[in-house]
């Protein structure tokens, strides 16, 4: 039993560091390469430069995600959609809500930015890695490039498949490669032992202060060891808080020891240019192209964890009602978070690739990153700040307010980085972030130009035409937002076209705040042969509508549903109209039998 237990224990950590820990695992591959380029490897800056990055990693990664933001989850969930949702219960002013919705649409903008670049600048400094191979040193940086597409394509081409299948490879693997930094290390920090000076801050706060608004500005290259440490918070509803927070201090303790011995290689090795590659390479030449190929697995790895990631940042978009509806497909049928969305697949897909035929080589693309990452974690410090403030852990405040600062720091220091590549970041949030706002705005304004009626003036319409007899044999659902609220399509149906069945059913999907939740409400005689069924879900909930109609005694003969067909002149609107058309409608989304769907067109001006 206590074997079974430390198995348990142990397998648990693997298994994190396989879902959460793969981007900020391959930061090791480019961070200090990139930093290198910035500075004059001396002995005084290298110490600096690694004294930050080990600060960063502590403030930013160990006390702001793992142990603060962890700390305030819902229903074991966390990210930036639960910090809202928690500000939502004790904000009372309207504006302040606001801005706290600004803020958590705006994390998620910038994630899926992240999640463009991640694949990118990973597996490029993973493949670059193949000139370290004598035979390989001529090798083209077009052909890197060309191959590190390849790699990309690949990763996209077989995301439809699931990682389900392969997930259980994922633990060992990230296992390996942590190992493999850790060992890598050791071995080279005994070449320079004096370089465990660095764990001391002084050398950080020397290298600051010493070199003034230039030493400033390379936190914004710093900040890509912390990249993918808010996977910490964002992926805990699936392994759950304890297991991530272990395999973390694992994690923790092998970058500490990678980049050490990444400090000494620099110091004793100063001409050097891929700096972990070429660690490895001097320490044993036999095992280089090993840990080449472990690097290549494990920045594919990284990034199917970052996509699979925007999948479900996109999927509870798509609940919350707050993005366009997209196709879903559902890969596995154990795990509610293998999800596949070909839209975003393909999306992702080209701009990866863009990205890598756009910069070429992985230092370029540093320029680009961390923007992104700044961004999400000063949102995370301002509502985690927001949040303490108004609950009994007001001793939290200061070390909250802090972080926010530390983040701000970094983030005033990665506008540096705008000119040179960094706008790229702001793109690539900004798509997502139009879309997001004309569709919420586009959606309330729809909603006002399509006048519902209340329902005690539809009922009084419908009980005299449902009396006259005349009624087709069978029962007919309508999807409304709410029952007592009926949408003009449903009018038109029934009032005006006098389709009218023996049974009728108003279906509502209800999502809740709570990631996981399902509840049924079935309200019978409305009026004589009007029912409605009410469906309450939580927002990651994925729902099978046809099996719980069956398992509620419904079967529908038809399902009518409403069309919208915009007429306006307003470009935001027009913009908003290719939307309507280009996305699937509601009852598509959640894949209705076709042969019983009858949509029903209503005209709008807006």
């Amino acid at each position: 039993m206590v074997q079974d237990q430390k198995e348990s224990y142990f397998g648990e950590i693997v298994k994190a560091m396989g879902l959460v820990f793969g981007d900020i695992g391959t930061s090791p591959i480019y961070t200090l390469t990139v930093l290198v380029l910035l500075t004059k490897p001396s002995q005084d800056s290298i110490y600096g430069i690694i004294s930050l990055v080990l600060w960063t990693l502590f403030i930013l990664v160990m006390v702001e995600y793992a142990w603060m933001a962890m700390s305030l989850s819902k229903n074991g969930e966390g990210g930036t959609i639960v910090l809202r949702e928690i500000l939502v219960k004790l904000l009372k002013s309207a504006r302040v809500l606001g801005f706290v919705t600004f803020l958590s649409y705006l994390g998620i903008c910038l994630m899926i930015g992240d999640g463009v670049i991640t694949p990118a600048i990973s597996i490029l400094s993973a493949v670059e890695g193949m000139t370290l191979i004598p035979s390989l040193q001529a090798v083209p940086q077009s052909i890197l490039v060309l191959i590190a597409a390849v790699v990309a394509i690949c990763l996209f081409v077989f995301q439809n498949k699931g990682t389900d299948k392969v997930a259980s490879a994922f633990g060992p693997l990230m296992f390996l490669w942590f190992l493999s930094l850790a060992v890598s290390g050791l071995f080279s920090i005994t070449n320079h032992v004096s370089v465990l000076r660095s764990v001391n801050p002084y050398y950080a706060v020397h290298f600051l202060s010493h070199n003034g608004l230039a030493g400033f500005f390379v936190l914004s290259e710093v900040i890509l060891c912390a990249t993918g440490g808010e996977a910490l918070y964002a992926d805990m509803g699936h392994l759950g808080r304890k297991p991530i927070r272990r395999a973390w201090y694992c994690v923790f303790f092998a970058l500490i020891i990678n980049y050490l011995g990444q400090g000494a290689f620099i110091i004793t090795h100063p001409t050097a240019k891929n700096i972990l590659f070429g660690m490895v390479k001097n320490e044993s030449s036999f095992l280089f192209i090993p840990f080449l190929i472990l690097s290549v697995l494990a920045t594919v790895i990284a990034s199917q964890s970052l996509i699979s990631g925007i999948f479900s940042v996109v999927y509870q978009g798509i609940t919350t009602r707050i993005m366009p509806l997209l196709r879903i497909d559902y890969t596995s049928s154990k795990l509610k978070s293998q999800i596949y969305i070909s839209t975003v697949n393909w999306s992702l897909m080209v701009m990866v690739i863009a990205m890598m035929l756009f910069f070429r080589k992985s230092e370029n693309l540093a320029a680009a990153y961390g923007m992104a990452v700044t961004g999400t974690m000063t949102i995370t410090g301002v509502m985690m700040t927001m949040i303490f403030l108004r609950t009994t852990k007001k001793w939290k405040v200061p070390i909250a307010i802090f972080i926010t600062f530390v983040n701000f720091a970094f983030l005033i220091a990665g506008l540096s980085k705008f000119v040179h590549g960094g706008y790229w970041s702001v793109i690539l949030a900004a798509i997502p972030f139009t879309i997001i706002v004309i569709w919420t705005k586009g959606q309330r304004a729809l909603y006002r130009g399509l006048k519902p009626l209340d329902f005690d003036t539809f009922e009084l319409a419908y009980t005299q035409i449902y009396n006259k007899g005349k009624n087709i044999p069978g029962t007919a659902l309508f999807f409304v937002k709410d029952w007592d609220i009926i949408p003009p399509y449903v009018a038109h149906s029934i009032i005006r076209s006098n389709i009218i069945y023996e049974r009728n059913v108003l279906i509502s999907l209800i999502r809740t705040d709570e990631p996981f939740n399902q509840e049924v409400i079935m309200k019978e005689g409305l009026a004589k042969g009007l029912d409605a069924f009410i469906i309450k879900a939580g927002y990651m909930e994925i729902l099978d509508i046809e099996e719980i109609l069956s398992k509620n005694g419904i079967t529908e003969k038809v399902i009518f549903y409403g069309i919208e067909d915009i007429a306006t002149e307003n470009p935001a609107w027009k913009v908003f109209s290719v939307l309507k058309k280009l996305t699937p409608n509601f009852v598509q989304f959640h894949k209705l039998p076709t042969a019983k769907l009858q949509g029903v067109v209503t005209r709008v001006e807006m």
